[in-house]
């Protein structure tokens, strides 16, 4: 089954558990997602389509149903899961389709029975969707959810400790809202003995957590203060360091490189630092892991390194780091495998530059700033000799990034492709050359004017340039991209075309074609003045004299193009395509020196209208005072508008809370009438059933009285029977004897 049928099959089945929630719909459903995860989900689920973008709502809308089948709700939750280890994806569920408040309702709606599974994979998916990513505090069970996590934070040996921690670092960091709310809560003090007590934990997972939390909540606060005191903060330097050299794996690895990223950003902690003594083994041990295969883990070392940057004391420390130890080694290392080159950072760094185009492009990009940012450093410095080796290395994996692309590759691989030439080409004109001429030469040893000829002729015929005449590029990324790789191809060749054999001649040559028509116009149109700047750099380097006859040809087409410039810039951009094919055979007839003079005018224009420009700049920069003072007592007020909305909405919440409680105290009181109305309706019937229990008895009474009264006489009538009968045979013997006697 190809992708395209697997997810019409899975909406159809969507809607088939929708309607009718059966165990057959039910297993039907379970199967496709299934299919769909050994699919790849992630590539086929792409939410810029029409098709998978419905099949994620129907998704998301079945897992945050506490209606549906467990099993299915958990499998549900494990693809949504695995789709948001995908960046642009996870970007997705999280602003359009609200994933984050879906879960923290299942999490509201099984907070009752927490250790149901369910709870923790919603957790778990939760920690990884905010993750480096701003989530607002207006969804859906926000309050409740911080509740839950605070409640089982507190909690002690509580299975879901580590994963509300983790979720918890994720939702204050960045996030004032999430902040103030755990700051006004009654217990907040206890909260924060509760994650001080965690920082003596066994678990290094749970120690950078609980630091996360307590960073974020109270690092410009009293309590703040006291924790990353210079007393103590040597001491937090060491264990945070020792986390992400030792970390438990690379999640522990990412929270505590975040947490001393957030860490140098303050100012006074970023001054401990360059005076910790031990800074030097611990930079050397970080730069240790960016032999790492992973390159998640080396993607957090070099945001890391990065972020070291920005502090001036420790910029020099890292450059000694990375280029004094490499020396003549690097002269023999190998850019294809760092491990084989005696684990110098440097190498490692080129190894990560030189990633393939199905390679992490995080990695790649942080690793090129990074070196961007030593060079930066190294230049008019004592480095500059020890960072040479290095750069022998460097330059050539930078140039073969400069080679066309294979003709067979996807869009998405030549928009990567595009990218990462555009930052290439910047690096080597921004950073390379503008150091000393024998890098300049270096630089132009090693490129040659058919490669740029050859990567531009590639993005012409890749049909996904406009060629035709006077017309801007296709409103797409790739577009896009590719023509910035146009513009800043044609500006590297520009800054070399008297270094480079047939250079200059490729230069001219390229600007006389007209498929260059539409990158240029579209970069002095550009909102990006890097951009405009560049393409008026490009063709101000294209004036050519009388003696060079052959670069005449691309006046006129160059002319046209600086024509669209000043039209844009004057206000005059409304051409329509008639129009514009007009004005290309009008211009192309046109003399150099009629160009000039059209070049000319437009400049005393434009210079008039600077002038203009400039009193209406003065007149806007008093409106603008003004404007910015009414803005502050406009962002004053509001801000006490919304504390006291804060307030109004807290007594609101208490008042609805204190509501509801009494609703379920009088439903409980009007129960328990209810079950005495029932009591005392059951005890008068019982009353009454004894009642005649009662006469029954007294009836027996008196019969049993007269049976007693009958049994006494019996027993005296027996009595007198008895002594009767005694009498009788005295009598009788008396008788018989009398009898004998008389007889004899």
């Amino acid at each position: 089954m190809d992708g395209t049928t697997c997810l019409k099959s899975l909406l159809l089945s969507i809607n088939q558990y929708k309607s009718s929630r059966s165990a057959a719909n039910a297993a039907q459903l379970q199967k496709l997602i299934h299919d769909l995860c050994g699919m790849k989900g992630p590539r086929l689920l792409s939410p810029q389509q029409v098709l998978p973008s419905e099949c994620l709502s129907g998704l998301v809308e079945l897992a945050g149903d506490p209606n549906i089948d467990p099993c299915l709700s958990s499998i549900i939750i494990s693809l949504l899961a695995q789709l948001a280890s995908d960046e642009e994806i996870k970007v997705a569920l999280n602003s359009t389709y609200n994933l984050t408040g879906t879960l923290a309702s299942v999490i509201h709606s099984n907070s009752a029975t927490p250790r149901e599974g369910v709870v923790l994979q919603c957790l778990q998916v939760l920690q990884s969707l905010t993750y480096s990513a701003r989530v607002s505090h207006c969804f859906t069970h926000m309050d409740e959810l911080l509740a839950f996590l605070v409640q089982h934070i507190q909690a002690p040996n509580d299975d879901l400790t580590v994963p509300c921690l983790g979720l918890m670092a994720n939702l204050c960091r960045y996030n004032v809202s999430v902040q103030t709310h755990i700051k006004s809560l009654s217990h907040v003090k206890v909260f924060y003995r509760t994650l001080i007590n965690f920082l003596a934990h066994s678990s290094l997972t749970v120690v950078v957590f609980a630091l996360s939390v307590l960073t974020s909540l109270t690092l410009n606060e009293e309590v703040g203060e006291k924790l990353f005191h210079a007393r103590n903060i040597h001491q937090t330097f060491q264990l945070i360091f020792n986390i992400i050299v030792n970390g438990d794996g690379t999640l522990t690895r990412k929270y505590a490189v975040d947490l001393l990223v957030d860490l140098v950003k303050n100012p006074k902690i970023a001054n401990y630092l360059t005076r910790y003594e031990h800074f030097s083994p611990c930079l050397s041990q970080v730069l240790g892991l960016l032999h790492n295969k992973d390159p998640d883990s080396a993607a957090k070392v070099l945001e890391l390194l990065l972020s070291l940057c920005s502090v001036p004391g420790l910029r020099t420390l890292l450059c000694q780091a990375v280029f004094r130890p490499a020396g003549a080694r690097l002269r023999l290392g190998s850019k294809k495998e760092p491990q084989g080159c005696g684990g110098e950072p440097g190498v490692a760094l080129v190894h990560w530059v030189s990633m393939p185009l199905d390679g992490p492009d995080k990695c790649y990009l942080q690793a090129l700033l990074l070196l961007e940012e030593l060079f930066e450093e190294t230049i008019d410095s004592a480095l500059y000799s020890s960072a040479q080796p290095f750069l022998d290395l460097l330059l050539p994996v930078l140039l073969t990034m400069l080679e066309a692309p294979d003709s067979t590759c996807s869009e998405r691989l030549l928009k990567k492709h595009c990218s990462r030439v555009a930052r290439h080409i910047w690096s080597l004109t921004e950073t390379l050359l503008c150091t000393e001429d024998s890098m300049r030469m270096l630089v132009a040893q090693g490129l040659s004017a058919a490669v740029c000829l050859a990567q531009m002729e590639a993005l012409f015929s890749s049909g996904q340039m406009d060629v035709s005449f006077g017309c801007t590029v296709a409103d797409s990324e790739l577009s896009q991209v590719a023509s910035e790789v146009i513009l800043k191809m044609l500006d590297l060749m520009r800054h070399l075309k008297q270094l480079v054999l047939d250079m200059e001649t490729s230069f001219y040559r390229i600007l006389q074609d007209q498929r260059v028509v539409a990158p240029l116009s579209q970069s002095l149109t550009s909102d990006h003045r890097e951009h405009v700047q560049t393409a008026l750099r490009i063709l101000f380097g294209a004036e050519t004299t009388e003696q060079h006859g052959g670069r005449l040809a691309s006046l006129p087409l160059l002319g046209f193009v600086l024509l669209v410039g000043c039209g844009v810039l004057t206000g005059f951009c409304c051409l329509t395509n008639e129009c514009v094919l007009q004005l290309q055979d009008h211009v192309k007839d046109l003399r150099v020196s009629e160009i000039m003079d059209v070049y000319e005018q437009k400049i005393s224009a434009l210079a008039s209208k600077e002038g203009r420009l400039q009193d209406l700049l003065e007149a806007k920069a008093m409106a603008l005072s003004q404007a910015d003072r009414l803005i502050a007592q406009y962002r004053c007020q509001r801000a006490q508008a919304e504390a006291e909305a804060r307030k109004l909405a807290s007594l609101l919440k208490e008042a609805e809370h204190r509501k509801e409680e009494l609703q379920v105290e009088l439903s409980g009181q009007v129960l328990e009438a209810e079950r005495a109305q029932a009591d005392i309706q059951q005890l008068l019937q019982h009353n009454a059933r004894l009642q005649a229990d009662s006469q029954d008895h007294q009836a027996l009474k008196a019969s049993y009285n007269e049976l007693l009264n009958s049994e006494r006489m019996l027993k005296e009538l027996q009595s007198a029977h008895i002594i009767l009968t005694k009498q009788a045979e005295v009598l009788r013997k008396q008788n018989e004897g009398l009898k004998v006697q008389q007889d004899r």
